[in-house]
């Protein structure tokens, strides 16, 4: 009977032994990871290739996530809120923008507006995976300045201003009046490009895909201190 009983309090400690250990380790890899946890931004001019790089980095990379923004215009024929946008009202936009909710945001076009909530980020991070951008040039620098070294800004820039517009034309989405505003939005745009941390030039998309992906895998490798 002693014997059993000590067989019993044996397998106990051992047992307790088994659940510390496991909850340690949990505790290592969690606590790294919210140390490390990355923000990558990629930003452009419309029509310089910046969602093409991110989409292909997102199949590559499991341990990324898109950021999903939010916006006040009407959603696109299959569109689904909280997959392509958050799709807002001005009201509630206005609101949550009043209470801080935002990272950044900007008034693109007249009374359209696009932004970064701040719930977006913390909820990629806590799933346990790097956040992702496809933003424009002013939302960029507005993450970039709040993240410091957690965030890494990528400006993806056309091999010159004559190639992109020709980009933008060939589209034929847009009429001549929308057309002419999204081209002069361009031009300021491309005098942001010093601001960011990478200037990555998109003359041949195969090569920007492999220096995006060798961009990404270094800047995740690095040790941050937040």
């Amino acid at each position: 009977m002693f014997f059993i009983e000590k067989l019993k309090n044996q397998r106990s400690i051992i047992l307790n032994k088994v659940n510390h250990f496991f909850f340690a380790f949990f505790l290592i890899v969690n606590y790294t990871f919210m140390d490390n946890k990355k923000l990558i931004i990629f930003t452009a001019p419309s029509g310089a290739g910046k969602t093409t790089i991110v989409r292909h980095l997102l199949k590559i990379r499991k341990d990324t996530s898109f950021s999903i923004s939010a916006c006040t215009r009407t959603p696109r024929y299959g569109e689904v809120s909280g997959m392509d946008y958050y799709f807002l009202s001005p009201a509630e936009f206005k609101r949550k923008v009043d209470v801080g909710d935002f990272v950044e945001y900007e008034e693109v076009y007249e009374n359209q507006y696009y932004g970064t909530l701040r719930s977006e980020i913390n909820r990629l991070w806590e799933s346990g995976k790097h956040v992702l951008f496809d933003i424009d040039v002013k939302g960029a620098l507005a993450i970039k300045q709040k993240y410091g070294e957690q965030a890494l800004s990528i400006f993806v820039k056309p091999p010159s201003f004559e190639i992109l517009k020709d980009r933008l034309m060939n589209r034929k989405t847009e009429d001549e009046a929308s057309l002419r505003k999204r081209i002069n939005r361009v031009k300021e745009e491309m005098t942001y490009e010093r601001h960011f941390d990478i200037t990555l030039v998109n003359s041949d998309l195969e090569l920007a895909l492999k220096e995006a992906e060798q961009l990404v895998e270094n800047f995740l490798a690095l040790e941050t201190s937040v």
